[in-house]
C-alpha cells in the first residue's frame, strides 16, 4: 500500500460494485482498499441477468473471459401472458453489429464477486478487509477519516477518496447526508428455484409472464447439473398473509403449480422474499465521498437494470477516479460521474423498470390489452424490434452518458 496512508482511495462494500470500482482504480495504479461488513463474500440470490454493455465493460478487468465459463447465454427471451402465451419474442442477435455478447447472461452474482475478488488480489496495493463496517466519516480539503467496527474494536481509515458501494441502506449516504427520494411498492417479490425444466413447456431461459393477479419473471440459472436451475419470481399482493407463510413448501408449490401444472411436486431448491424500491440520491457526489450502485439508486428487478446499472457506475468512475488521484484531472471531472450517472437513472432505468411493472400488473381490460398488442407488434417488426432491445439492453442508456458533458 501506499506510504502515506491517506493516498489511497476507500471502497466501501465487496458486493460486485465495489470489488469493480475497485479492481478498475487498481488496474489504473492506484492504491485502494475495500472493507466489507460481512466476513466474506456474501451469496445474495437476487441478481443474476447480465446486459450486453455490462460484458463489454467487464471485459478489460478480465472479468468477462472468466464469467463466460460459468454461465448461460440466452440469445432469446420472452414477453407472455399467463392466459395465452407468448406476446413476442425477442431476439437479440438482431445486436449483433453493435456489440460482441448479443445475449443476456445469466450467472448469479454470487460468482461474479469471487472473480473480482481473485483479480483484484493480484495487485499488492490493493486489499479487502472482511468483518470492517463502516460507521461513519470527517472529510477536509485533502482527506476523507472514516470510523470502522472490528473485531479488535473501532479504527479510523484514512484515504484520499472514499466511495460507498455498501448497498441500499447505505451509511456512507446517511453520513453524506444525502437524501433518496422515491417510493417503495406495496407489493412483495417472493423468488423459488427449482431444477425443474421449463423449458419444454416453451420457456425461453428468460421470460416474463403479465398476470394482473400474480405476474411472474423466470431465469434459467447455471447449476451442478442440467438442465441447470430455474428461478421464477412472482408479485405477491396480500398484503395480510405474512412473508413466512407465502414461502412455507405448500404455497410455493401452488404458485409453481398454477404456472406449469405437474402431476408431480416441485424440487424446490430454494425460496426467499423481498419488498422492492424506486429510488435515486440527490446526488452521487459530497466533496471526497461519492456513491455508487445501490448506494445511489435501487428499482424494481423487472428489465434486470439494477445491477448491471451499478456496474455502469463502477465503470464509469474507475477511470475518472483513478484520472483525479494521478494527478491527470482536475477533480471537476467527477462531477460529470455525477451529471452522467444520475441522469441515466432517472431517464432510463427508474422510467423503464417502472413500466416493465406496469406493463406485467396492469388491471384495467383495455389498458392491459392495448399494451400487450403494442408489444406484439413491436415483436414481430424488426426495426421496432431492434431499437427496443437497444433500449431494454442498456445500451442507449451507456450512448445517453456519453453524450453528457
Amino acid at each position: 500500500m501506499a506510504s502515506d496512508p491517506s493516498k489511497r482511495v476507500l471502497v466501501v462494500g465487496a458486493g460486485p460494485v465495489g470489488l469493480i470500482t475497485a479492481l478498475g482504480l487498481a488496474s489504473k495504479g492506484v492504491p485502494v482498499t475495500v472493507i466489507e461488513r460481512e466476513p466474506a463474500l456474501t451469496q445474495d440470490l437476487r441478481a443474476g441477468s447480465f446486459h450486453p454493455p455490462t460484458m463489454e465493460m467487464m471485459a478489460p478487468l478480465g472479468i468477462t473471459e472468466r464469467f463466460l465459463k460459468i454461465g448461460i447465454q440466452v440469445p432469446r427471451w420472452q414477453i407472455r401472458d399467463r392466459d395465452t402465451g407468448v406476446i413476442a419474442e425477442f431476439d437479440l442477435g438482431l445486436l449483433k453489429d453493435i456489440t460482441p455478447h448479443p445475449y443476456r447472461f445469466h450467472c448469479e452474482q454470487f460468482k461474479l464477486t469471487p472473480i473480482a475478488f481473485d483479480l483484484l488480489r493480484q495487485y499488492p496495493h490493493a486489499e479487502v478487509r472482511f468483518s470492517s463496517g463502516f460507521e461513519s466519516a470527517t472529510q477536509t480539503a485533502d482527506k476523507v477519516v472514516a470510523t470502522v467496527s472490528t473485531p479488535g474494536g473501532s479504527e479510523t481509515i484514512e484515504a484520499a477518496w472514499l466511495v460507498g458501494a455498501d448497498g441500499g441502506r447505505s451509511n456512507v449516504r446517511k453520513t453524506m447526508a444525502v437524501e433518496f427520494p422515491g417510493h417503495t411498492w406495496p407489493d412483495r417479490f417472493l423468488v423459488t428455484g427449482t431444477r425443474y425444466d421449463l423449458a419444454p413447456h416453451g420457456f425461453t431461459p428468460n421470460a416474463y409472464i403479465a398476470d394482473p393477479e400474480c405476474f411472474s419473471a423466470i431465469f434459467q440459472m447455471p447449476y451442478d447439473r442440467p438442465p441447470g436451475l430455474w428461478r421464477v419470481l412472482f408479485s405477491i399482493n396480500d398484503a395480510d398473509v405474512s412473508d413466512e407463510a407465502l414461502m412455507a413448501a405448500d404455497n410455493v408449490e401452488r404458485l409453481m403449480q398454477d404456472l406449469v401444472p405437474r402431476r408431480e411436486r416441485y424440487d424446490i431448491v430454494h425460496t426467499g422474499i423481498y419488498k422492492v424500491h424506486q429510488r435515486v440520491a440527490t446526488s452521487f457526489r459530497k466533496g471526497r465521498m461519492l456513491l455508487a450502485g445501490d448506494a445511489a439508486h435501487v428499482n424494481n428487478p423487472l428489465g434486470a437494470m439494477g445491477l448491471n446499472g451499478g456496474i455502469h457506475d463502477a465503470c464509469n468512475l474507475y477511470p475518472k477516479l483513478a484520472a483525479v488521484f494521478n494527478g491527470e484531472a482536475d477533480d471537476s471531472l467527477l462531477d460529470r460521474y455525477v451529471r452522467q450517472r444520475h441522469a441515466v437513472q432517472v431517464e432510463f432505468v427508474q422510467e423503464l423498470s417502472t413500466r416493465n411493472k406496469k406493463l406485467l400488473e396492469e388491471r384495467d381490460p383495455a389498458v392491459r390489452a392495448a399494451s400487450l398488442e403494442q408489444i406484439r407488434r413491436t415483436g414481430a417488426d424488426r426495426a421496432l424490434a431492434r431499437d427496443y432491445l437497444i433500449k431494454s439492453s442498456m445500451i442507449a442508456s451507456v450512448r445517453r452518458a456519453e453524450t453528457i458533458p
